[in-house]
């Protein structure tokens, strides 16, 4: 109720606009559910920083984070009525919004890491980011999120037959769900914020995700087994809504993307830093790390793809992606 509180008062104070104006300064807020300490924060702290700087102040970013404005979907509502300019999100929770956004959630369909941005960054990633706007909602870039991976309470995962009789977190993502059940595991999808107390009650025996969340998170106090099998690599979006972005003009619009490109670099070598950070963070805390045969996972897991491509348009996008 305190958060709901919180987000009728700033909407109310601020006159339900996604801006103010300061005399000859714009001021766009940018809410997002991520601690200050996340890498992808810092990716978007350059992003304000280098907004300002192509404006010489003229336009800024004010940045919420750590759900002070709502969860990625509630912010998403926000953006598409024009109430708050930006966020970031997971492109998951686009997929609830822009179909195209549910190729990124395809178990295993980026070879690697180079890949995955020659294709985010390159035609296909422009196109998809740009066709998020007949929802109301722009995409100015990808942000790395790195790649998710099992991590468990009572026993590790070697192999995807481990995973038979766990329950397992995932998002509530569709593509996760099946996911997780063709590799012989029960998905259970489940909020985020619950997700450490079900964990330490045994309501779920584990959850995947990536290195900075599994610390970040707290979860590894509870979870000792860490299988990097990197199902799937679903990258973070910075999203503007529509509304907000037909009001800017030619060359505020231009500040926006340059800001954004730059920001997407510095923000990849955060989150390889901080990886490696949490990576040593997870061997002193004792938990056992499994560099298991990725190939066996991706085997139990064809049939996600091969459902998600009896759709003709995703089909046709799986295609593209695998031939770059």
């Amino acid at each position: 109720m305190k958060r709901y509180s919180y987000i009728f008062y700033f909407l109310v104070f601020f006159g339900m606009s996604s801006c103010q104006q300061l005399g000859d300064q714009k001021v766009v807020y940018l809410a997002h559910t991520l601690p200050t300490s996340h890498p992808v924060h810092q990716g978007m702290e350059v992003f304000a920083k280098e907004v300002a700087r192509e404006s010489n102040g003229a336009l800024n970013v004010k940045i919420f984070p750590d759900g002070q404005l709502g969860t990625e979907r509630e912010v998403l509502e926000l953006l598409q009525i024009g109430s708050i300019a930006m966020t970031k999100v997971s492109a998951a929770a686009m997929a609830n919004f822009a179909p195209e956004f549910k190729v990124m959630g395809v178990p295993y369909l980026f070879r690697d890491k180079e890949h995955l941005f020659n294709v985010l960054e390159g035609k296909t990633g422009e196109a998809i980011l740009v066709g998020g706007s007949e929802y109301l909602l722009r995409g100015l870039c990808f942000y790395d999120a790195g790649s998710r991976s099992f991590y468990t309470k009572n026993r590790p995962i070697k192999a995807p037959e481990d995973l038979k009789g766990l329950k397992i977190r995932v998002m509530n993502h569709q593509m996760s769900v099946a996911m997780v059940n063709e590799m012989g595991g029960s998905a259970t999808p489940m909020a985020y914020g619950e997700l450490y107390t079900a964990l330490q009650q045994g309501v779920v025996d584990g959850a995947e995700n990536n290195p900075p969340s599994f610390v970040t998170s707290g979860h590894y106090e509870v979870c000792k087994f860490y299988t990097l099998d990197q199902h799937s690599s679903i990258p973070d979006v910075l999203v503007i809504g529509t509304k907000y972005w037909d009001t800017l003009s030619e060359k505020e619009k231009e500040w926006m993307k340059t800001a954004a490109k730059i920001s997407t670099k510095a923000q990849k070598e955060f989150w390889a830093k901080n990886v490696e950070e949490c990576m040593t963070k997870l061997k002193a805390a004792n938990v056992e790390i499994f560099y298991p045969d990725k190939k066996l996972f991706a085997e139990k897991s064809k049939a996600v793809l091969e459902e998600f491509k009896k759709d003709p348009k995703m089909n046709k996008l799986v295609s593209e992606i695998q031939a770059q």
